[in-house]
């Protein structure tokens, strides 16, 4: 009995120790910072010379540095290129690059350490791009490029030099050497993994890739030998990028709004109540939780007219007719459909092709809501014409708008205009819009890389569908005399007027109806700091902080 007594009571000793130790240990903390969002478009390549939609684009911009880079107000900044010099032909294009950029630690090199970026590492990857058998749809980015037979005018005469020599001046072309196309990538991996370096991306960029299970999750590291800095500080400071890829978007908006994801871009129209106001700020109830960041996209959603009247069916239509199209912009009231359909996210279309990214000011041209003047217009039409109804005007659009053309055909039956929608899938309707099947078409551009010219070209007689992006197969002398100019003009206030006065040209014939510039839209968990804003809306993680 006693040594029982002596064992309960040992047992019990034994248990306070075992407490009183634990008592004392403090819990390990997790100090690493890890970025979480959801991907509902998946990823079909992390090569950025298929970096061609929004997704890739995102992941890429974690991945590759290229020569150049854009701040959040779309000025150019030097990236691997320290400096540069262009010549006063505009032609010769010099970048001298920095000597401590180093690529991905890969099995693709020798020793297995990535090696210093040199300039002939650019040769290589441009000329990857523009190879036939690469199949890069990237490739139109250096058709302003010098080529005598096979042979592309890019040049490394030293290892911290590169020359690039043009056909003729263009001074949209440093923006477009910002795109993630002109990335740098090393030979040795691109011959290493070859179809597969598509799922082992090698580059130089903040990130690198840790893991991929495509379309299930992907995982990206922090890389400590990153050349920038912020402050004297190394660039990235988070530690840890991790992607999911529910296709479901009430799943992706569920996750965000119980905080399992620190990001979300944008929201679709059944969500849009319950987070947004109807001013489009944040909803009461998660003021405390969420951040909203809204800033200008370079995204112009219109609806384009057909204007080549040797075209059978335009020369049949009211569209043809100017005070008709001038009518038909004046009768829509941007501004109320922002407010019902958008929650007020975006700005009223009311004046040109350009998008409010561009912040021209004091324009005084396009088209502002005035019905009076639209009933005007088309009853002085009519009356010329000598008839009293038009013939109903049919748009075509997809689902996905259908309520913005619901809209818009009941303002124009306001003014006695008739308006039939005919819904197409996307595909299909990207084909007949190219070869100029349809007179009456929903919409929108994004900027390929940021400069009006890339809006502008839209509508230069040379650019005709479906060879070009001239939708509308607008043709007129004075603007093609006027882009023409602008490609060669490297004064930044003479680029601007020359802007404005081809987006004047293309309201004045009224051959598109804006309806709203588009904003970005970021929310993100409040303990996300230093997220910068993109008119692009390209995501930008290197300078991003998270409070644990």
């Amino acid at each position: 009995m006693k040594n029982n007594i002596i064992g309960i009571i040992s047992f019990f000793l034994f248990l306070l120790i075992l407490f009183e130790s634990c008592s004392n240990q403090q819990p390990k903390t997790d100090t690493r910072t890890v970025f979480r969002l959801n991907e509902s478009n998946g990823l079909s390549s992390l090569d950025p010379a298929f970096a061609k939609d929004l997704a890739n684009l995102n992941v890429c911009n974690q991945l590759y540095n290229g020569l150049v880079q854009l701040d959040s107000n779309l000025h150019i900044k030097a990236a691997i290129a320290k400096k540069w010099t262009i010549s006063p032909d505009g032609k010769t294009y010099t970048f001298t690059l920095r000597s401590d950029v180093f690529f991905h630690d890969s099995k693709a090199f020798p020793n297995g350490s990535g090696r210093k970026v040199l300039a002939k590492d650019f040769v290589f990857s441009f000329l990857r791009i523009v190879n036939e058998q690469s199949v890069s749809p990237g490739a139109w980015v250096f058709n302003m490029v010098k080529k005598n037979a096979n042979n592309y005018a890019f040049f490394s005469p030293n290892d911290s030099t590169l020359i690039i020599e043009l056909k003729k001046p263009f001074a949209p072309f440093l923006s477009l050497l910002s795109m993630q196309y002109c990335s740098v990538v090393p030979s040795e991996a691109v011959k290493f993994f070859g179809d597969n370096f598509r799922r082992n991306p090698v580059g130089t960029g903040p990130f690198y890739l840790k893991y991929w299970e495509e379309d299930v999750k992907l995982v990206l590291l922090k890389n400590p030998n990153y050349f920038e800095k912020s402050k004297n500080k190394n660039l990235p400071f988070l530690d840890a990028i991790n992607y999911t890829f529910l296709v479901d978007k009430q799943s992706e908006f569920l996750e965000f709004i119980q905080g399992n994801l620190d990001y979300l871009s944008g929201v679709e129209a059944g969500f849009k109540d319950e987070i947004l106001d109807a001013n489009g700020n944040i909803n009461k109830k998660y003021k405390t939780k969420i951040n909203l960041e809204k800033s200008p996209y370079l995204n112009t959603e219109y609806i384009g007219i057909l204007y080549d009247t040797s075209i059978n069916s335009v020369a049949d239509s009211p569209l043809k007719y100017l005070k008709f199209r001038q009518a038909i912009n004046y009768a829509i009231d941007k501004k109320k459909m922002l407010h019902y359909l958008r929650n007020n996210v975006g700005v009223p279309g009311n004046r040109g092709f350009l998008p409010s990214a561009y912040s021209f000011e004091n324009i005084k041209y396009g088209y502002p809501y005035n019905k009076q003047k639209a009933q005007q217009l088309i009853n002085e039409l009519k009356q010329k014409l000598n008839i009293s109804e038009f013939s109903p005007v049919s748009l075509v659009a997809t689902s996905k708008s259908l309520d913005l053309v619901k809209f818009v055909q009941h303002q124009l039956a306001e003014i006695g205009v008739p308006m039939e929608i005919e819904l197409m899938q996307w595909a299909t309707m990207k084909e007949v819009v190219a070869n100029s099947k349809a007179l009456f078409f929903r919409a929108s551009w994004i900027a390929d890389y940021p400069d009006p010219e890339n809006y502008l070209s839209l509508f230069y007689s040379k650019n005709f569908a479906p060879k070009g992006p001239n939708y509308t197969r607008f043709s007129n002398s004075k603007f093609d005399s006027l882009y023409n100019y602008s490609i060669f003009a490297s004064d930044k206030v003479v680029k601007q007027r020359l802007y404005r006065a081809m987006d004047s040209l293309i309201m004045q014939e009224a051959v598109i109806i804006p309806l709203y510039y588009d904003e970005v839209m970021r929310f993100t968990q409040k303990s996300i700091k230093y997220l910068p804003t993109s008119p692009m809306n390209l995501l930008n993680l290197k300078m991003v902080q998270k409070e644990n």
